[in-house]
């Protein structure tokens, strides 16, 4: 039988809760030893709730967050925008972050809220994402999706240890 497609939608304030909930256990699972251990045991669901929360409803509207359920839970998030080239905004989107509670992961939640923030922003030229280097499964999952590393790599440090980022680009 085949799994229903998630329902897709703009992420409100009540989701913070589980919205960090699936970011910190999403990164505990997708980055264990890709970094420090001690630093994903310290990554607090509630921390990032209550920063979450105070966020949520600032800014000037261009920095979009949408979640995904499955019976009427909550099971994915992501979050798009423009592409920051440090502090300057260029005319292309970038794809902040996407995060599948593991439960989930590979029943097409993923591909749903990847395929929904595409399809927001075809307005733009291309879209960017920054993925780490070694994160060989997410790498496989954007380039189903059309994704392709351009050759361009940031550092990135978690507790004094070199965790570089990779940037994949696709034309929208």
């Amino acid at each position: 039988m085949d799994t229903p497609l998630p329902h897709i939608r703009p992420m409100t304030l009540g989701d913070c809760d589980r919205v960090s909930e699936i970011r910190i256990r999403g990164w505990q699972h997708a980055y264990r030893g890709l970094m420090p251990q001690p630093y994903l045991d310290a990554l607090s669901v509630a921390r990032d709730a209550e920063k979450r929360r105070a966020w949520f409803g600032q800014g000037d509207g261009s920095v979009v967050n949408l979640v995904a359920e499955r019976g009427g839970q909550v099971v994915g998030w992501a979050a798009y925008g423009p592409y920051r080239d440090g502090e300057v905004r260029t005319g292309d989107a970038e794809l902040y972050a996407i995060y599948i509670d593991h439960v989930h992961l590979g029943s097409g939640v993923g591909r749903a809220l990847l395929a929904a923030s595409v399809e927001r922003c075809s307005g733009f030229p291309r879209m960017f994402l920054w993925v780490l280097k070694e994160n060989t499964r997410a790498r496989r999952f954007y380039e189903r999706a059309g994704f392709r590393a351009d050759g361009a790599e940031e550092p990135f440090d978690v507790d004094g240890v070199a965790v570089p980022e990779v940037r994949y680009a696709r034309e929208l």
